[in-house]
């Protein structure tokens, strides 16, 4: 029988997958629609609407396959955050709930993994246990 912990990673994988998919679709419309959404994508930030767009498909597409590998998860949510935080409270703030619920949804996941990481089925745990063999291996080795 499978471990709380094992269940609880296996759960992780599934929100990673599931949640980095559905914010890579939303960062590849806003690649494949640029030049139309360059001139015209909010700049609650005041970088430059251009720039803003470029941070925002930056988050959406590259820290999402990030998040779905579970490769820095930690930091890759970071951004998704970020971006989640400014769309909730700066770029709909004055919106009806269902324009800003979906960004409160992705802000609280974002949240949830970067206090969590990305659980057992991820490549940072990977990094982690063969980073953790190395010592013993070379204690082995020398002694």
């Amino acid at each position: 029988m499978p471990t709380q912990n094992k269940l609880a990673s296996v759960g992780l994988l599934a929100l990673r997958i599931a949640i980095g998919g559905l914010m890579l679709v939303h960062g590849l419309q806003k690649l494949m629609n640029f030049s139309e959404l360059a001139g015209q994508f909010p700049d609650p930030l005041g970088m430059g609407s251009q720039l803003s767009l470029i941070a925002a498909i930056g988050a959406e597409v590259g820290c999402s396959l990030l998040v779905m590998l579970g490769l820095g998860t930690r930091l890759a949510a970071l951004p998704l955050a970020f971006t989640m935080f400014v769309a909730l409270f700066l770029v709909h703030a004055s919106d009806p709930w269902q324009m800003k619920e979906l960004a409160a949804v992705y802000l609280c996941v974002y949240l949830s993994l970067i206090l969590t990481g990305g659980g057992e089925f991820s490549i940072d745990q990977w990094i982690l246990k063969h980073k953790r063999q190395e010592p013993a291996e070379a204690a082995v080795s020398t002694g």
